[in-house]
Formats: structure tokens, C-alpha cells, sequence
């Protein structure tokens, strides 16, 4: 195999791994998450649910954080190896390129210290529930941490989501491209609600 055809290989597969597990794993985050919205104990009983589930540990390791690293230590790789163009005749395309490789190093850092603050804390005997996010983002500028990190995640996803289709070649014309960019716009604006919506209900 060629080093093109390799990397070729690499992208797609970073490509598929930030929409399937990872961004069907963000959804469904957040919409755990958005149960706060309902009060302490609907919060908890989601979370035990999820944190409950068999085998949780092996699909935390093989569905979440081995292809989080892959797709995030290789996105970096991409942030700061990619030739970035400015003006026109592209300039939103040129804007969404830049946004996306900066909100992917956003994203990573954000990923990194919320795996720290909950799972990790989990491992050491902290109950993972309503009261430990709620310690966090009582400090103001965690509270802005995690808005700027959720939306910077769920951008990242939905613009993703862009990308890929044309990665993988489902759309191909102008006007498949031009429609898969507004239902990505119609993502990025219903999840970052929930997420948002979410975040807030712990204050």
C-alpha cells in the first residue's frame, strides 16, 4: 500500500470514528445528561442506568476512549499539518475548514478534563451523580468551560458529519453538499439546546 492510499486509509477511518461511536456516544451523552433538567433524582437514575450497564468498563475502553484518542491525537496531526486558504470564492468553506480543526483541539482538551472531573473521580470513590457535576460548574468559569466545550464539541460533530459524507462519497454535487450542510446546521443547533439546556439545569 502506497503512503497516499495509507493515509487515504487513516482519514476515512478518522472520519467514520468521530461519527460512529463517537458522535452517536456524544447524543447520547448529552441526552443523559439533559434528564437534569427533571431534577436531581431523574439525573441520578439515568446515570446509575448507564453506569450500571454490563461490561461498562470494556465498552468505555473499546467504543469511547481508544477511538477518542485515535481521533483526537490524529485531528491534531490534521489542526497543524493543514494548508489553510483564505477568501473568496470559498470563504464559508474556508471558515467551516478552520473552525473545524480548532474546535477539534478545543474538543480534545475539553474531553480530557471532563473525563477527569467524572470518570476518573468515579475510579477513586466519588459517586458519578447530580451533586459532583454540580460542585463543578458552581465555579462560574467552569460553567464557561463547559458551554465553550460543549459547543465547540457539538460543532465539531455536526460539521463532522459534513465531512464525512463527502470522505466517504455519499454526496458528491454541490447540491447534495449544500443540503448536507444545512442538515448539519439543524444538528449542530438541536443538540447544542440540549446540551446547553443540560449544563445549566445543575446550577
Amino acid at each position: 500500500m502506497s503512503k497516499q492510499d495509507s493515509s487515504f486509509l487513516i482519514r476515512r477511518i478518522h472520519s467514520l470514528l468521530g461519527v460512529i461511536p463517537l458522535g452517536v456516544f456524544l447524543v447520547q451523552h448529552l441526552v443523559v445528561n439533559h434528564f437534569a433538567t427533571r431534577g436531581e433524582e431523574a439525573f441520578n437514575q439515568a446515570a446509575g442506568f448507564m453506569g450500571n450497564l454490563p461490561f461498562v468498563i470494556f465498552l468505555e475502553i473499546f467504543v469511547i476512549y481508544i477511538p477518542i484518542l485515535f481521533h483526537g491525537i490524529y485531528g491534531i496531526y490534521i489542526a497543524f499539518t493543514a494548508q489553510y486558504r483564505y477568501g473568496f470564492p470559498n470563504t464559508y468553506r474556508n471558515i467551516n475548514f478552520v473552525l473545524q480543526r480548532v474546535t477539534g483541539v478545543l474538543s480534545f482538551i475539553f474531553i480530557a478534563i471532563h473525563v477527569y472531573q467524572t470518570r476518573v473521580q468515579v475510579f477513586m470513590g466519588v459517586d458519578l451523580d447530580f451533586d459532583l457535576v454540580a460542585d463543578i460548574v458552581e465555579n462560574p468559569w467552569w460553567l464557561v468551560f463547559y458551554i465553550v466545550g460543549i459547543l465547540a464539541t457539538v460543532y465539531h460533530f455536526a460539521n463532522g458529519l459534513w465531512t464525512f459524507m463527502i470522505t466517504w462519497g455519499i454526496t458528491q454535487s454541490d447540491k447534495s453538499q449544500r443540503i448536507m450542510g444545512y442538515v448539519s446546521l439543524i444538528v449542530f443547533v438541536i443538540v447544542s439546546v440540549i446540551g446547553i439546556q443540560a449544563i445549566l439545569a445543575f446550577i
